[in-house]
């Protein structure tokens, strides 16, 4: 399934409405990639216009976590979505970046092993 967050309005995007760029084209790929366990969690593409990206944001037992696609030369960023703004104000925590060397296999792999390493995913 894929989001689009447009002025802060949520809504679903249908294949013929679905963007084209490349972020999109590039995490369609890698999300085809997803191992199983992560796929039955929930694994939504997400193209955020108001925070200007677009990713692969999975809905975990602590949260939702986003992989943000990277433009240009950037490296991926793994990214906790938190429920509640911290003390000082944060709503996100950023926690890994590995650079584009990766093919989508690799990329998928690495975001799975990650999460089930790290206790998201049960």
């Amino acid at each position: 399934m894929e989001i689009e967050i447009k002025s802060g309005i949520v809504r679903r995007v249908s294949g013929a409405d679905a963007p084209m760029s490349g972020l999109a084209i590039q995490a369609r790929t890698i999300a085809n990639f997803l191992p199983l366990f992560v796929r039955r969690v929930g694994a939504d593409i997400v193209h955020d216009v108001d925070s200007n990206y677009t990713g692969i944001r999975i809905n975990t037992k602590r949260g939702p976590v986003v992989l943000e696609m990277p433009s240009g030369d950037a490296p991926y960023r793994l990214v906790h979505q938190l429920p509640e703004p911290k003390k000082d104000g944060r709503t996100e925590l950023e926690m890994r970046r590995f650079p584009q060397i990766y093919k989508p296999q690799g990329v998928a792999h690495i975001l799975g092993q990650f999460l089930q390493s790290r206790g998201f995913l049960s």
